[in-house]
C-alpha cells in the first residue's frame, strides 16, 4: 500500500505494508538516520520524532497512522553547518552527549518549547520525562533546554 506524508517539510511517498514502523520506514527507506533505535518498545524515547507538532515515539506508530500528516525529524532542525537555537544550547552546556538519547530529546524539547511553557527546572523535566539518558544525567540537558527558551523569549523569534 502507498502512503503520502511529509518529513520536514517535503512530500514523501512509500511503498509500504501498513503496519510497519514509521521508525524503520525513516531510517531504511526514507535514509534519515537521525532517530535512533533504543529499546523498540516506546520506553526510552530515542526514536521521538514530532507528529503534526506532537511527540510520538516511531517505533510504537504504524506508517498507516501516519497517511497524510507532517512528520518533523531531527534532520529538519539545523544543518551541521548551521545549527538551530537548541541544538546549539544543547552543545553549549554538554546536553549532547553520546548521541543515541540526544535526537529523542531534541524532539521533545521542541514540542515544549513550541508550546511556550514556563522554561522552569520542573516543567522541562516533565516535558522530556519520556526520554532517557544513560549517559551524565539530566542537569545539562535541562540547561540546554533552559538556555534556548531564554533566548527564544529575549528575541521573540522562533528559528523555525
Amino acid at each position: 500500500m502507498s502512503y503520502r506524508f511529509f518529513v520536514n517539510g517535503d512530500p514523501v511517498e512509500v511503498e509500504v505494508p501498513g503496519m510497519r514502523r514509521l521508525l524503520d520506514v525513516l531510517r531504511e527507506d526514507l535514509a534519515l538516520t537521525g532517530t535512533k533505535e533504543g529499546c523498540g518498545e516506546g520506553e526510552c524515547g530515542a526514536c521521538s520524532v514530532l507528529l503534526d507538532g506532537a511527540v510520538v515515539d516511531a517505533c510504537l506508530v504504524p506508517v498507516c497512522q501516519v497517511d497524510g500528516t507532517n512528520i518533523r525529524t531531527v534532520e529538519g532542525f539545523g544543518t551541521e553547518e548551521q545549527l538551530n537555537d537548541l541544538q546549539a544550547a544543547f552543545l553549549e552546556t554538554g546536553g549532547a552527549q553520546c548521541g543515541i538519547c540526544t535526537p529523542g530529546m531534541l524532539m521533545a524539547a521542541e514540542a515544549f518549547l513550541a508550546t511556550g511553557g514556563p522554561p522552569s527546572d520542573d516543567a522541562i523535566r516533565e516535558a522530556i520525562a519520556g526520554n532517557l539518558c544513560r549517559c551524565t544525567g539530566y542537569t545539562k540537558i535541562v540547561e540546554a533546554i533552559a538556555q534556548a527558551a531564554a533566548r527564544r523569549r529575549a528575541t521573540g523569534v522562533h528559528p523555525d
